[in-house]
């Protein structure tokens, strides 16, 4: 019998957490000093990840402040130098634990996460530093000179590698403002120039005179994406997935979870009575992060396309407020004009798609980023957290 998800949480996160990354380290003769949870990423049905912050004293005496990694989901390549197996004693569940960069899964990272390796690919001086990372998944490494940021470096699975850059290769044909791609390495690494202009989160949080005009602005761009990404392969919607993101969100509130069920419930029952639209080209991750201006009417880049292909421009709409409807919950100081921003855009809207439909997805959306909420020190997290599921349940009352 397989361990449940939330004790595959609580196993990663909890007072056990240390004993098992101390056996992990153990194998090699080290021995570990501190141990902090630093991230979290569960993704449902596919296995939990965490990682670490530690100090340990090696096989030599020398006492090393690290990052390691811990994950309970599926391994394609065993032989990742360092990677320790470990069975837990139920037979329920398989952790792998490695040393960052070592990732089993993202075998461009190391290169990637070394500054030197960086400077002869760019012919340039280059310090690197990470900005996101998913274990197993991806990671956004910053690669910075003495002039200022060269470029970023997205390192995906290799058999990810050709889709995303095919996706570049056609966004920029098209004439749209995505990241020129500069550098490739098939194992999974592909370096891009530094987007222009700053990220929308930043026009939000300042504060915009005409809420309608930039909204304009941002979606205009979806109308620039050219017919032929349709030919793309599809990923799943939010919404395609909401019944996986309410078991998330479950797992992370376990007090909340028949909240949690009922909205992915009552957005499969939205789904079903309303029209999502068209077939039409989509970006597929559709959100302020995503999205750069040089001014709040002009849009400088469009980032993270991996998604890019088929869909329905709802989805895309739905992403876009489902993200910004959380801003407030994570830091509700520095976004004190998104409330009513949101009311305005939500009136737009939905007067150009299904009203039902993109209720239903901006709640899918906002679900889904619940159990991303959980943070590893105190009890902040749960706040932020129980926001975002009273948000999610805002949106389907607006259907």
């Amino acid at each position: 019998m397989a361990m449940s998800e939330f004790d595959q949480v609580e196993l990663l996160t909890g007072a056990g957490a240390r004993d098992l990354i101390a056996h992990a380290l153990g194998t090699e003769g080290s021995d570990l000093i501190e141990c902090a949870v630093h991230a979290l990423h569960h993704r449902p049905g596919a296995g939990v990840s965490a990682g670490y912050t530690i100090t340990v004293r090696t096989p030599g005496g020398a006492t090393e402040e690290q990052y390691i990694c811990a994950t309970t989901g599926r391994i394609s390549n065993p032989s990742t130098p360092g990677r320790v197996r470990l069975e837990h004693p139920s037979g329920e569940v398989t952790v792998h634990v490695w040393r960052h960069p070592h990732d089993p899964e993202l075998p461009a990272l190391p290169a990637a996460c070394d500054s030197d390796t960086i400077s002869r690919l760019l012919e340039v001086p280059a310090s690197v530093s990470i900005v996101s990372y998913r274990p197993t998944r991806r990671c956004v490494v910053k690669v910075e000179g003495r002039a200022g940021t060269l470029a970023f470096l997205k390192v995906v699975r290799p058999k990810l590698f050709p889709d995303l850059v095919r996706r570049h290769e056609i966004l920029t044909a098209a004439g749209l403002p995505v990241p020129r791609i500069t550098h490739t390495d098939d194992r999974g690494l592909v370096a891009l120039t530094a987007a222009p202009g700053r990220p929308m989160a930043h026009y939000l949080s300042a504060g915009v005179d005409d809420d309608a005009a930039t909204l304009d602005a941002v979606v205009g761009m979806l109308d620039l994406l050219p017919d032929s990404v349709t030919s793309l392969p599809k990923h799943p919607s939010w919404s395609e997935r909401v019944d996986y993101y309410g078991h998330a969100a479950a797992t992370a509130l376990p007090s909340e979870a028949e909240r949690a069920r009922g909205v992915a419930a009552e957005v499969v029952r939205m789904m079903q009575s309303s029209d999502p639209g068209p077939v039409v080209p989509t970006h597929g991750d559709f959100y302020e992060a995503n999205i750069f201006l040089s001014s709040p009417t002009e849009v400088s880049a469009l980032l993270d396309v991996d998604a890019v292909g088929p869909g329905h421009r709802v989805d895309d709409l739905a992403c876009l407020l489902g993200h910004v409807s959380v801003l407030p919950c994570l830091a509700p100081t520095s976004y004190p004009e998104v409330p009513h921003t949101l009311v305005l855009w939500w009136e737009y809207l939905a007067a150009q798609v299904d009203r039902t439909a993109l209720a239903a997805r901006a709640a899918a959306v906002t679900l889904s980023l619940v159990a991303g909420a959980k943070k590893t020190q105190g009890e902040a997290w749960r706040q932020d957290a129980l926001e975002r599921l009273a948000q999610a349940e805002h949106w389907l009352t607006l259907g």
